[in-house]
């Protein structure tokens, strides 16, 4: 599903803020992204998503070298093959819950299907929210509605950052079973870069990403 090697990512030149030699992600496998902060989790999430381009190596998801693609083409390949769940979780504020969905099936140049979307939120349970716009949810509830928008195009990866850091052990864990559980009843690969170590008894394996500089996958 990922495949990364001889990864190098700075925003100075010269200065590396990320460096990862190998890693790879087998389909339907869930791994944690662990390490201090500053040591690049979240900009290996955007390496992985696309959003940033290495400066040295390859990210390849489901085949293809993120790379090799034009930004229009990269934009349509995420929009149809990964999801990401963002710690500010950046819905929409003028569309409804279920709104919000049907702009992520458009976006990614897929048809607008509602029943679809209505069967995503309904399996995290927000389906009696799909008309609320996000003001109008709990903080819970956006994280569902963001987790559903980011599942409904049917990706083969779900990524997520730093989902958990703000909440007591009982959200900790309730957050915890829905990405485990979305990933689980759709079959996708599941990335979750986090300093929450509560996380580390759910899912076993890991990549230890030490402050500028690599280390082996565990």
């Amino acid at each position: 599903m990922i495949h990364v090697e001889q990864l190098r990512f700075g925003y100075l030149e010269g200065e590396d803020v990320l460096r990862l030699d190998l890693f790879d992600l087998p389909p339907a496998s869930n791994v944690l992204v662990v390490g201090p902060s500053g040591c690049g989790k979240t900009t290996l999430l955007h390496l992985i998503a696309g959003l940033l381009l290495p400066v040295q190596g390859r990210v390849v998801v489901a085949g293809q070298d993120l790379a090799r693609l034009s930004p229009s083409h990269r934009d349509r390949f995420r929009g149809r093959h990964i999801g990401i769940v963002l710690q500010q979780f950046h819905l929409l504020p003028t569309l409804t819950a279920l709104q919000n969905l049907l702009v992520a099936q458009s976006i990614a140049g897929l048809p607008v299907d509602r029943a679809a979307a209505h069967a995503t939120l309904n399996a995290l349970d927000v389906d009696e929210r799909v008309n609320a716009y996000p003001h109008e949810l709990s903080v819970g509830q956006q994280q569902r509605v963001a987790i559903a928008r980011a599942l409904v195009n049917r990706p083969k990866l779900l990524l997520a950052d730093e989902p958990t850091s703000n909440l007591d052990d009982d959200a900790c864990a309730a957050v915890c079973d829905l990405l485990l559980g979305a990933a689980e009843r759709q079959g996708v690969s599941l990335l979750i870069a986090t300093h929450d170590n509560r996380l580390k008894s759910r899912i076993a394996r890991q990549l230890a990403l030490p402050r500028r500089h690599n280390e082996a996958f565990a």
